[in-house]
């Protein structure tokens, strides 16, 4: 291998899409890969390897989905369902909190603007905050497959907001059609987070178990 086949990397979004949804440590998978990427790289070039290796990450993820369904699929199954029905008694309750922590205190009377702020944009971060709280329970039911779980609720999510807009698109009520999605975004993206903290944390437990 030549000095610069050294320096030469595997694609970034392939490896940390793999390692993202990583059901074992993610320094292995990526120290296997890259050894044979290296590899590829010396008997092929870079183009042929960049390729080679954005098939095995696709593969490794097709993989480690169907593995969930295989190998756990009642926990699997449960993690999104009880997410998603975690998710739809939250969401409602952190509005209801708001809006009688207002009432309570009449800001609506004495501070106008104070209220508004609250009646939108606290309401929008009370759902971020909520959905975080989601992705981390979903994760948690899930146990190693919960990355993945995650992922499918929030796919499941995307897909009824999809399916909603075309109604309204249909029916003709596009004037506040935009205005949510990108607070809907911000809510999976918290999902996803939530579910990012719970797999690290068991991946810190397991290397420190390990130490011991």
């Amino acid at each position: 291998m030549s000095a610069q086949d050294d320096f030469v990397q595997p694609p970034r979004l392939a490896t940390w899409l793999l390692l993202l949804l990583a059901s074992r440590e993610p320094e292995s998978i990526e120290g296997d890969l890259f050894e044979e990427f290296s590899g590829v790289v010396s008997r092929s070039g870079v183009a042929v390897a960049r390729r080679w290796y954005w098939r095995q990450a696709l593969h490794s993820i097709v993989h480690l989905f169907g593995s969930a369904f295989q190998t756990a699929p009642y926990s699997t199954l449960a993690a999104v369902v009880t997410g998603f029905l975690l998710g739809r008694l939250l969401f409602p309750l952190s509005e209801k909190a708001i809006f009688a922590v207002l009432e309570r205190y009449g800001v609506f009377d004495h501070h106008f603007k104070v209220y508004v702020f609250f009646a939108t944009n606290g309401v929008a971060i009370s759902h971020v905050m909520t959905s975080m709280f989601v992705g981390c329970w979903t994760a948690f039911i899930a146990k190693k497959y919960g990355m993945i779980a995650t992922i499918i609720l929030v796919f499941v999510l995307f897909g009824m907001t999809g399916a909603a807009c075309f109604v309204w698109i249909a029916r003709g009520n596009t004037s506040m059609l935009f205005a949510p999605l990108p607070w809907t975004l911000l809510d999976w993206l918290a999902m996803l987070l939530g579910a990012a903290i719970i797999r690290n944390r068991r991946f810190a437990s397991r290397a420190a178990s390990s130490l011991r």
